[in-house]
């Protein structure tokens, strides 16, 4: 069984993707690991994880608001993600929570972003669900 309805799974894979490639474009000065990170693990994105309705349908801006109001986030300095890996990896984190209906704060856990990042070269090219299952393969899911 998937974490929600089909009908809410393309607009939060694009957002979340959208969201990471946001915060790498728009702080490139800020450590972009450490904002997926705490992302993934915030009241946020749990209630993202089942699809509530108000925040499945905001958009990047809103979202980024949203997430740094309610979550209290405050930037680390650090290195800044580039290219297409964050809207990437945000897809991917968003699909495979779904797919395997995993909390998002564990999905991080499973699958760690220093792995995401050096998979991205051999997984990006292919289809997201595919991509998403191979890795979940490998952690016999």
């Amino acid at each position: 069984m998937r974490a929600y309805s089909e009908s809410y799974l393309e607009q939060i894979v694009e957002t979340q993707g959208q969201l990471f490639d946001f915060v790498s474009y728009k702080f490139p000065e800020c450590d972009t690991k450490d904002f997926i990170d705490k992302y993934m693990q915030s009241y946020t994105r749990q209630r993202i994880d089942k699809a509530d309705a108000y925040l499945a349908n905001e958009d990047v801006e809103d979202l980024y608001a949203w997430f740094i109001k309610l979550d209290n986030y405050s930037f680390s300095p650090g290195e800044t993600l580039t290219g297409f890996k964050p809207k990437w990896i945000g897809e991917f984190y968003a699909y495979f929570q779904w797919y395997y209906n995993i909390p998002s704060k564990d999905v991080i856990k499973k699958v760690p972003l220093n792995f995401l990042e050096k998979a991205y070269y051999g997984l990006h090219d292919l289809d997201l669900e595919l991509a998403v299952e191979k890795v979940g393969e490998q952690l016999e899911l």
